[in-house]
């Protein structure tokens, strides 16, 4: 080979390095660690929410990015294991819808970015060290549902006067459990009534739960965020309605079946936040300069057919209130 040939194809081959090692860079991995499963998640308000986002900041699923999907099926102890997989399987970040998923991931690694979606105040849970700098490996979304607990029991007041005791759905497995319950029986004891908290983390514990409302005088049902009481929602709903005790959710999944009425976050916003906060991540960013952001978007509604069937009368005040009426 002449000289000038091999001098040309050394340089061919020195520009040609460069872009053959950018195709061959792997694509990157979220891995996806949820407290219920792919199916419970796989919903307009939460999954899909959470892959639209990450479209819109220009990552499309199985194109430039993949994702590794873990479901715990409401088995909270099952979570660290998962999360410790996902670790060894190095992913580029780990998304946490849930607060024991959150907890577990963070337990497992201070290296691999972990964005959060969790029910209960990240700074007082340990999670971060402040919502403005979140420091270390974690950020993410804060729903503020505990604290939200006692403004359900308010409504529920101002519809049932004349309940005096009122009844708390909890799963003692959840980590949000305990905050949520003090918060209720704070907002319980100012109204003046009596708060009862009623155990459930089984389908079986949950039809327990409710044989007791009777025996326990029972005039209304405040029913925690729990990622296992939504898989469960249809259970719930129908119970709720068959014991004839007016019951108020978290989310507004539980009144498009039929329930009551609900007051909480936008889950669909709290996703899109969350697929905001990933793309970063994907995109260079640091987890420890990104704040955690609150969901400040509430949602109260109201479904008149269940109302109607319980032989209720929501007040207009309430109604005026409510950002969506289902009739």
């Amino acid at each position: 080979m002449r000289r000038r040939d091999l001098i040309v194809l050394l340089g061919s081959a020195a520009a040609a390095g460069p872009i053959a090692a950018r195709a061959q860079q792997p694509m990157p991995v979220i891995g996806y660690l949820s407290t219920g499963s792919l199916e419970s998640d796989n919903i307009p308000s939460r999954l899909i929410a959470f892959r639209r986002s990450l479209n819109e900041m220009g990552y499309v699923e199985g194109q430039n990015v993949a994702i590794e999907y873990r479901g715990a099926e409401s088995l909270y102890d099952r979570l660290p294991s998962l999360a410790a997989d996902l670790a060894q399987r190095r992913v580029t970040v780990i998304v946490t819808p849930g607060t024991a998923a959150a907890v577990a991931a963070k337990t497992v690694t201070a290296t691999v970015p972990i964005v959060f979606n969790i029910a209960i105040d990240p700074v007082q849970s340990g999670l971060v060290a402040s919502l403005s700098h979140p420091g270390g490996n974690i950020t993410g979304v804060s729903l503020m549902e505990a604290e939200l607990a006692g403004k359900r029991l308010d409504l529920l007041h101002e519809l049932l006067p004349t309940a005096s005791v009122v009844a708390l759905l909890v799963n003692p497995s959840n980590p949000v459990t305990a905050s949520e319950t003090t918060n209720l029986k704070d907002a319980a004891r100012t109204l003046g009534l009596r708060a009862r908290a009623l155990e459930a983390r089984t389908p079986m514990e949950i039809d327990a739960a409710f044989k007791t409302l009777a025996d326990l005088q029972v005039g209304a049902l405040v029913v925690s965020a729990d990622t296992f009481f939504t898989s469960q929602r249809a259970q719930i709903v129908a119970l709720a309605a068959r014991q004839g005790v007016p019951a108020i959710y978290v989310y507004r999944l539980f009144p498009a079946i039929g329930g009551l009425m609900s007051y909480g976050p936008d889950l669909a916003d709290s996703y899109r936040l969350v697929g905001v906060l990933t793309a970063k991540i994907l995109g260079g960013a640091k987890p420890a300069d990104l704040p955690v952001q609150q969901v400040v978007k509430l949602e109260l509604v109201i479904n008149l057919k269940a109302a109607e069937a319980l032989g209720l009368n929501i007040p207009q005040a309430i109604l005026a209130r409510a950002d969506e009426v289902i009739e």
